[in-house]
């Protein structure tokens, strides 16, 4: 079985955006802090999507939204 760890806190999530937005590159940050250059990346593109620059996926907000819909939807059935 693969060990998983809780969800890394928000505010980490961001500083880890801000420093690759200022230049860092995800590996480096990587190597330095705990999460893989992958999640870092991942973060950099939803914080993208969040803040309207780019539209080639649901943003948080909407990703709540349908998670809430869904809910929602599955009650009423």
């Amino acid at each position: 079985m693969p060990k998983t760890r809780p969800p890394y806190p928000p505010e980490f999530r961001q500083h880890m955006v801000e420093l690759v937005r200022s230049g860092r590159d995800p590996a480096d940050l990587a190597r330095e802090f705990e999460p893989s250059s992958q999640a870092i990346r991942n973060w950099v593109v939803q914080a993208a999507r969040d803040d309207g620059h780019r539209s080639d996926g649901l943003s948080r907000s909407e990703k709540e939204e349908m998670a809430r819909l869904s809910r929602e939807n599955w009650q009423l059935r």
